[in-house]
Parts: C-alpha cells; structure tokens; sequence
C-alpha cells in the first residue's frame, strides 16, 4: 500500500473499492456522470483540492474523458493532478461482457499499473503508510457538534461556514472535516472551552 497526502477521484464504486486496498489516501467517486450534476460536490471538491489536491483518475475510454474534461472546467487548476491508466482490452470479471470500447477500466487495473499512474501525475508517492490522527465522534461531542441539545444546528452553521450542504449527515460531515482538517487544527478552532 502506498500513502499519498492528495485525495483521488475515480467514477465508479467498485474503483473506490479496488483502490482502497492498494493507496491510503480519501477516494471518492464522480457517480459516471452524475458529478456534472451535482453542485453540492462539486463545492466540497473544490475545498478538497484546495486543502490537499485531488488526483483525478478515470477510465481511459471515451466517456472517462468525458467526465475529466468536464472536471477540467469545473475545478481549478492548481492542485488538480491527472492520472492515466493505459488502454488495455479485456473486460473486469464482475462483468459478463465487455464495456463498449472494449477497454478495461480502473477496477480492471492491477494494483502496479494504478501505482505506476498515481507516480506519473506528478505527485509524491510514499510506501510508508503514516497513520494520521483522525477527527472523531467524541471529538465532534466535545466541538458541540454531537450528544448536545442544539447539535444539528451547529452542524448547519459549520457547514454554511466551510461551504458545505447544510443537510450533511453528522458521519458524512465528520469525513469531510477529516479531509479539510487535520484533528489538531481541526480541535484548535472548533473546540469549546
């Protein structure tokens, strides 16, 4: 396994779960599609690539390109870094046919050609995995953004705070400040006296 400080974006949920055993890093996904329609994570991509970047890694057939150009327009520049697997037909084995390019997809890659993808883009690729603390429930309890009386309310205000949708579950909110926040940074601003 290999630890990178960026977080990657991949379309589909079986990409995430491929590359989940093979770099510690936070994986989202595009939903194909989807993400040309949805602003809301669009807005949290954005504080992702500004926080830590964001390695974007599709398929390589057309509707792969399809969605990183329109990711292209849609985050800035900086701190968006590009990975490309290589064009290999075959299909995935989950599949009973193959895509209609006949390509293999990222979930079809082996482990050594994403690694070797994730090393081209231009980022700094450790294989000492370092345990980072994480922000916790307890953590949010003690933020008052959990096990109080007005905690969903505080959990709107810092969402409206960092940009985020107001209607985030308190687990979806506790990995998004994951993300944005180191614990300590995360405790020193948030929490109560």
């Amino acid at each position: 396994m290999i630890h990178i400080s960026q977080a990657i974006l991949v379309e589909g949920k079986y990409d995430v779960n491929v590359l989940s055993q093979i770099v510690d890093a936070p994986i989202f996904r595009t939903d194909g599609f989807g993400i040309m329609n949805n602003q809301q994570m669009l807005v949290f991509l954005r504080k992702v690539v500004k926080e830590r970047g964001l390695i974007i890694l599709t398929d390589s057939d057309g509707a792969g390109f399809v969605i990183r150009n329109f990711l292209r327009g849609a985050l800035p520049t900086e701190g968006v870094y590009h990975a490309y697997i290589p064009e290999i037909p075959g299909k995935e084995r989950r599949k009973t046919t193959s895509g209609k390019e006949g390509l293999l997809g990222v979930e079809g890659m082996s482990p050594e050609l994403i690694i070797q993808a994730i090393q081209r883009c231009g980022i700094q690729v450790d294989d000492q995995v370092v345990q980072r603390k994480e922000i916790t429930k307890a953590d949010f309890c003690r933020c008052g953004l959990a096990g109080v009386q007005d905690a969903e309310g505080n959990r709107k205000l810092l969402c409206e705070r960092l940009g985020l949708p107001g209607k985030m579950s308190a687990n979806a909110l506790l990995k998004a400040v994951n993300i944005l926040y180191s614990r300590e940074s995360f405790l020193k601003e948030f929490e109560h006296d």
